[in-house]
This record gives C-alpha cells, structure tokens and sequence, in this order.
C-alpha cells in the first residue's frame, strides 16, 4: 500500500534530519524538501485522477468550465502554500511562513470573488 511508502519516507527523512541536524544544519532543510518532493511526486497519478473524476462530474452536471478551472487553481494554491510554510516552518522561519500562508489565502479570496458574484446573481435572480 502506497500510505506504507509514504509514511516510510516521511519517517526516514525525519530521522535523516534529527541526524543531519546536529552536524550539518543546512542539509536538514534539503532533506525536508526532497522528501516532501518525492512524496508528491508519488501522488501525481492521484492527483490526475481527482482532476479527472472531478471534471467529470462537472461536464454532467453542466457546470461552467470556468468556475471547474478556478476551483482547481484554488486547491492547487492551497496545496503549495501549505507546502511551502510548513517548509519554512522547518527551517525556523514562522513568520516568514506566517506571511506565506496569509498571502495565499489572500490571493485564493481574490480567485473566487467570481464564482461569489455569480453565487450572488443566482440568489438575486431567485429571489422576486
């Protein structure tokens, strides 16, 4: 199971980087990102399959193709953020993570004020 594959990793990066950490400090956060790049690289095959049952769904229900493509670029936003503060959580840099992760959730409001407006005009035109 890929979860074993994953977890494995995970733990022998970890304990790489406990290792390493002590000698070389700077190799720690190398390891970090080379894990969380192999983990993801995993999970590609994944990933393309929840796009594909997604868009799927979408072209059955006939919604806008629009509104599919920024959902996806707002989830994918919300996955590099996360990546990229939790990294620089690792190297010790919290506020540096902090504004990561306020930069992208700014950015992901400013994505979805179209499907908000069109959400807005489907209730105005609901209501008499």
């Amino acid at each position: 199971m890929e979860i074993f594959q994953i977890v494995g990793i995970g733990l022998v990066a970890t304990i790489l980087i406990v290792i390493v950490k002590q000698t070389r400090p700077e190799f720690a956060i190398l390891i970090s990102i080379a894990a969380g790049v192999i983990i993801f690289s995993m999970m590609l095959s994944k990933i393309v399959y929840v796009i594909d049952t997604i868009s799927s769904l979408s072209s059955r229900a006939d919604v806008n193709i629009t509104y599919f493509n920024t959902i996806l670029k707002i989830i994918g936003m919300a996955y590099i953020v996360e990546f990229a503060s939790q990294i620089s959580r690792d190297a010790g840099q919290d506020s540096i993570a902090m504004k990561i992760e306020l930069g992208g959730k700014i950015l992901i409001m400013v994505l979805a004020i179209p499907i908000l407006l069109a959400l807005m005009d489907l209730i105005i035109k609901i209501l008499p």
